[in-house]
């Protein structure tokens, strides 16, 4: 893809050169448009924006598309990579107008966004209004790593399902009070708030009596790419440490540290963030605002 030189905050047309049949050197300029659709996805990084506001939308995409006037979104990790051939769902729809990115969110409404390139697959969009930037990477399908995004936002992917069900522990291990914790859930107000429950297996997500309540956090490991620390900190004072892999997207698996027993949890309940109206069987349908999506700055740990 070309990429287009600056004055300021706003697009200069770059004019490249094609040749023509009589051999004249004619100049052709990049739009917006053209670089909008340089890229079947733009990862929202969300983590490094900055401003005083929010647009609920761009605070809950994880990546977004832009072709033929439609918008499309993961707004969920779950499925990421599968969904609408892997760029989510439609949202809504946009137009450009010079350098301005102008958006009909299905649920949002109208914003407007100025759009600056700041690298060869790097933009920004800038909203007035809310006083907020945003930057996004440009990426093709092909070569996405659906599997990264996991990990670099995993406290969102545990939000994901009404609670965890635990399917597995291994044989290897010390016995330990964690043994009998049946579920798990990660609310999605947060990113620091966790519910466990003994409730029996097989007990109805929607139905389980969650018992026990703490803070947890999630820490990056240092050398490490796709494992995680999770440590979960109760109000009876109790704390518990694992290090958390994604198995996929519905399963994931806690190495008890102290203990070295290991756990398996499934998903339940999966909640899809998207329009209210979804009839989707066995989908939860959650407006966007249900879910308070924040800045992460992860600490990080040595294994």
């Amino acid at each position: 893809m070309k990429g287009l030189k600056l004055v300021g905050i706003v697009f200069a047309i770059l004019l490249v050169q094609s040749c023509s049949n009589n051999d004249h050197l004619e100049p052709e300029a990049i739009t917006l448009e053209m670089v909008l659709n340089g890229y079947d996805l733009w990862y929202v990084d969300y983590h490094n924006s900055v401003g005083s506001g929010d647009v609920p939308f761009m605070a809950n995409a994880f990546t977004l598309s832009f072709f033929n006037g439609n918008i499309y979104a993961n707004n969920n990790l779950v499925g990421i990579g599968g969904t609408g051939d892997g760029l989510g769902i439609q949202v809504g729809y946009y137009d450009t107008n010079g350098v301005l990115l102008e958006v009909d969110h299905n649920l949002d409404g109208f914003n407007d966004f100025l759009v600056e390139q700041i690298g060869e697959n790097e933009i920004t969009l800038y909203n007035s209004v809310e006083n907020v930037t945003y930057y996004l990477e440009g990426y093709q399908t092909n070569t996405f790593d659906y599997d990264q995004i996991f990990y670099g936002n995993i406290e969102y992917f545990l939000q994901e399902y009404v609670g965890w069900e635990k399917t597995n522990i291994s044989e290897v291990g010390v016995p330990n009070a964690f043994d009998y914790e049946n579920y798990l859930a990660f609310t999605p107000e947060d990113i620091t708030t966790f519910y466990s429950s003994e409730d029996p297996l097989g007990t109805n997500i929607d139905l389980v009596k969650w018992g026990f309540v703490g803070s947890y956090e999630v820490f990056d490991v240092e050398g490490f790419e796709d494992l995680k620390i999770l440590t979960l900190d109760y109000d009876t004072g109790d704390n518990e440490e694992f290090e958390l892999s994604v198995i996929n997207d519905e399963q994931i698996e806690l190495y008890h540290i102290d203990s070295g027993s290991t756990y398996e949890f499934v998903g339940r309940g999966f909640l899809q963030y998207l329009k209210n109206n979804s009839n989707k069987k066995g989908v939860k349908p959650v407006r966007n605002e249900t879910r308070k999506r924040t800045k992460i700055h992860r600490r990080t740990r040595v294994r």
